[in-house]
């Protein structure tokens, strides 16, 4: 307190944590309030989930359609918030100088894509639980270890954030929302989340197999529905994903 009975100002940043999670609760906001990201993270999904399961439209094998569906549409929910999503909106926050200030505030650079990437966790988390409420009103029987199925949720997430914030810093925001939008398309349809890779010919089966999302399906459907232990050579798909795509966009990314 000063002489004259005031407090003194005390200027300066706050802790990197508490400026870490403001950024990260406003980067959930912003998503969550956003109906275009919602429908693509959160509708779309479910829909596919509620409408194959209960038309006969593609056939998913023996079984329940909901226990092939389910862990398929599982993976197309994180690539559509840590890839499609994050991709659209970070490329548009370059465009429009977004990033360019926030990179003169006090919060560093690596510091605003773990908020990102925090936020990304957190809506991967309510879709999550709704997909899974949804697919158990189904009558879906899921299996396998719990832990297998994280550690494959988050060595998908960080495949997918890599590839979305390298498109994201490389590309203008017209080109990233049309590259981002065709490239979900294409991995709906040709990566193993709605059409079985069976039904494809044998030599695209296995360029097929080595994308992200096709791992991602593919290992949660051997947990999820087969109940097979830890799918180490899906995980090291995921894994050699992740390090190429972050590196790259560590490496390439530009900020405006």
């Amino acid at each position: 307190m000063s002489a004259l009975g005031t407090y003194s100002p005390r200027p300066g940043a706050a802790p990197l944590p508490r400026m870490i999670a403001a950024q990260a609760a406003l980067e959930t906001r912003m998503l969550l309030r956003n109906g275009e990201q919602l429908l693509l993270t959160v509708v779309i999904p479910a829909l596919l989930l509620v409408l194959f399961s209960s038309v006969d439209i593609v056939d998913t094998g023996a079984g329940e359609a909901v226990d092939f569906l389910a862990p398929g549409v599982l993976a197309l929910a994180v690539m559509s918030t840590a890839f499609t999503g994050q991709a659209i909106a970070t490329g548009f926050e370059r465009r429009y100088g977004v990033l360019k200030r926030l990179a003169t505030s006090p919060l560093p650079r690596w510091a605003l894509m773990t908020a990102k990437t925090v936020s990304v966790l957190v809506t991967e988390v309510f879709q999550v639980i709704l997909l899974t409420v949804i697919a158990f009103a189904l009558g879906w029987d899921p299996k396998g270890n719990p832990l297998s199925v994280l550690l494959l949720l988050v060595l998908g997430t960080a495949a997918f954030s890599g590839l979305g914030l390298l498109m994201a810093g490389t590309l203008k925001a017209e080109a990233t929302l049309a590259a981002a939008n065709l490239v979900f398309l294409l991995l709906l349809v040709g990566g193993g989340v709605i059409v079985p890779l069976e039904k494809f010919p044998s030599g695209a089966q296995d360029v097929l197999g080595l994308l992200p999302i096709s791992a991602l399906s593919d290992g949660l459907r051997d947990v999820l529905q087969h109940g097979a232990g830890t799918p180490w050579g899906d995980l090291g798909i995921l894994a050699v994903w992740a390090v190429a795509g972050l590196a790259a966009a560590g490496r390439f990314f530009r900020w405006e």
